[in-house]
């Protein structure tokens, strides 16, 4: 089968790396032939080989910048009038490259306005199946300058599903929103967020421990948080008021913050008010083969989070990626937490938006070892669930005819 998945981000994005990009991999290797069209956070910068090219058997072809620029650990907007532009000339990039494309099905990623209507405009001109994947509640996950850019999202994020044939999802919270506004059962395939087997299965002690030195961490117990500086959707100035908590009660204690984003600067200046310059490293931005790294070198990875639609619709990829490197969670129960860690078998679950039950669940990873060894052991086997060479086939489903035309 020949699948087109159409992306407003690049590859290296949250939900580029941690759901399309390896579900590609994984559907390649399955012998389906999958393109990738993409935009990509600084589009200028991209050499020719690398704006198209073919990598364990999927073509990638970045056409045109996103909707926001990102560079080094810093990610800019542009102005209303400047988005217009970009979001024209994107959304007609797309639309050419996916007309140009030959497939049997397109597949949006996210329901954009960019990428969805050139996945409609390609779909009826080439009378070829649509399909739509939400992985977020878009119309509160992302920062909007204007209300006008919040209502086109959400017309959007309402309207998509009812033009595409199937729609896959990777939370409950998702799948019961779809239902309910009408979409029937037999269009909508649950596939969880999934982790790429190869990021993980060569890593090394001696690796870990050499990032350990690099960052001056040896005899410190590691708190890491992994994922994207963005308070409207990442509760990260949550984490760093609960580790004021934390230090309190374990001074050699160290909170790693990797990850770049549109808060960057705000969240340092934050970490230096509350007094933990000393004791809060941000390590910006790293390429996606280091991340693994930190992982293992954590004693307790974190997903700070506030009871929200935000929170309920998404499937946090540093949950799985922490399970495959065997690091215990601690995280709001919100959502599909509770069943992504084994119902706590894994990590501890608490309250969501309380800083003081956030750091007890760290504290008790930190100070009972024989606790967290067993999450260790749980994290190791529940992990095998979410590689995506295991979830890959569940996806497929969805293009299946497991509906008659008048149940749409």
């Amino acid at each position: 089968m020949r699948i087109a998945l159409l992306l407003t981000q690049d590859l290296e994005s949250p939900s580029g790396l941690g759901r399309y990009w390896p579900l590609g991999k994984a559907l390649a290797q399955l012998g389906h032939q999958i393109t990738i069209l993409a935009l990509h956070s600084d589009f200028d910068s991209l050499e020719p080989k690398d704006s198209d090219f073919v990598h364990e058997g999927v073509h990638v072809r970045y056409v045109g910048q996103m909707h926001v620029r990102k560079v080094g650990s810093h990610k800019f907007y542009f102005t209303p009038a400047r988005l217009l532009v970009i979001a024209l000339v994107g959304t007609w990039k797309l639309a050419r490259s996916a007309l140009r494309t030959p497939v049997d099905a397109y597949h949006v990623c996210k329901p954009h306005p960019m990428n969805g209507l050139a996945g409609l405009i390609a779909s009826k001109l080439r009378r070829t199946p649509l399909f739509l994947d939400c992985d977020d509640y878009e119309a509160t996950s992302n920062r909007f300058s204007r209300n006008w850019q919040r209502r086109i999202v959400s017309l959007f994020e309402r309207l998509l599903p009812r033009f595409s044939e199937g729609v896959t999802v990777n939370t409950g919270f998702m799948r019961h929103t779809l239902l309910a506004s009408g979409i029937s059962e037999g269009r909508v395939i649950y596939v969880p967020n999934g982790v790429d087997r190869s990021r993980f299965s060569s890593i090394y002690d001696g690796d870990v421990d050499g990032l350990r030195s690099q960052l001056e961490l040896e005899g410190k117990k590691v708190v890491l948080y992994l994922g994207s500086m963005s308070l409207a959707s990442h509760a990260v100035d949550l984490l760093l008021e609960t580790f004021t908590v934390v230090q309190q009660a374990e001074p050699d204690a160290v909170l790693l913050l990797v990850g770049g984003g549109e808060d960057y600067s705000a969240l340092r200046t934050q970490a230096k008010a509350l007094g933990l310059d000393g004791t809060t490293r941000f390590v910006g931005r790293v390429v996606p083969e280091r991340a693994p790294l930190y992982y293992c070198l954590a004693d307790v990875s974190v997903d700070p989070v506030y009871e929200s639609p935000t929170a309920q619709a998404r499937f946090p990829l540093k949950i799985v990626e922490s399970l495959a490197a065997g690091t215990p969670v601690v995280t709001g129960d919100v959502g599909n937490r509770r069943a992504i860690l084994g119902s706590g078998k894994a990590g501890i679950l608490v309250p969501p938006g309380d800083k003081q039950a956030l750091a007890a669940g760290i504290l008790r990873v930190l100070q009972d070892t024989e606790m967290a060894d067993r999450m260790r052991g749980a994290a190791s086997e529940l992990c095998h669930t979410y590689y995506w060479d295991a979830l890959a086939p569940g996806f497929l489903n969805v293009y299946r005819p497991r509906w008659n035309d008048d149940s749409k």
